[in-house]
């Protein structure tokens, strides 16, 4: 009897081990969950979004893997971003912290922002104005100015903007360096990105730890965890299963 229970029990913590190194192995080279606790991405993305990023797009790093151990430099099968693309990334200057923004430019582009106006080697991107927006979920609530802007290529997507004046609204012209990508929020006048190098600046491609992929739960923060009765209506069902565009 005392054999069956030891061996019952040996089982189960196998099972556990199983279950554990499956689940990191998965969330290693396949997708990893994260959530969004800041405006930064508003409209794209808004806070209690929950979503899977792609750990496979762009190749893999040490950032690859949970704490990132330092076993190696550079990437393996590395491909570089498209711009456009929403990616996670470690900090620069603190890789214990992962950030979410916009890849804007690529290695060797020439990035500025020009009294709103976003210009990539030179010339301004094209953006068209799609009214007012209500932004809500990361402090006060506020009406601003959506648009959609246009890459090189046609790619596009929506940003919003309190003014075209704010101090991110007028930049110097930031060269991207080689093996490094330039990201940006897209809510522009509330994000610490890669047009502030104090905080961010410049991301090495090292430091990328995937690309967005799609939207697997939400909640507007109405309902704190333990009502209960709340949590049905707290869900934003119409943002389940959306792709990050």
């Amino acid at each position: 009897m005392s054999k069956k229970k030891t061996g019952g029990w040996l089982e189960s913590v196998k099972t556990i081990v199983y279950a554990a190194l499956i689940a990191i192995g998965i969330r290693t080279v396949a997708f990893e969950p994260f959530n969004i606790p800041s405006g930064s991405m508003i409209p794209t993305l808004l806070v209690g979004d929950y979503l899977f990023v792609s750990k496979y797009s762009y190749g893999y790093s040490r950032h690859s893997m949970p704490f990132s151990p330092n076993l190696f430099s550079g990437r393996i099968w590395g491909t570089t971003p498209e711009r456009g693309d929403v990616a996670v990334f470690k900090l620069p200057r603190d890789t214990s912290q992962d950030y979410i923004k916009r890849i804007i430019g690529l290695p060797g582009d020439i990035v500025q922002v020009r009294r709103g106006i976003l210009h990539l080697n030179g010339q301004p991107l094209r953006r068209e104005s799609l009214g007012p927006f209500v932004a809500e979920g990361d402090g006060p609530r506020m009406t601003v100015q959506q648009y959609r802007e246009f890459l090189p290529g046609g790619r596009s997507f929506l940003i919003i903007e309190q003014s075209d004046d704010g101090p991110l609204d007028n930049t110097p012209e930031f060269r991207v360096p080689d093996g490094h990508v330039f990201a940006m929020g897209d809510n522009r006048d509330n994000s610490l990105d890669s047009r502030v190098p104090s905080a961010v600046g410049m991301i090495p491609i090292e430091n990328l730890v995937g690309r967005a992929e799609f939207i697997f739960f939400s909640v507007d923060g109405s309902a704190r965890w333990w009502e209960v009765w709340g949590w049905p209506f707290a869900i934003r069902y119409s943002r389940l299963l959306s792709a990050v565009r």
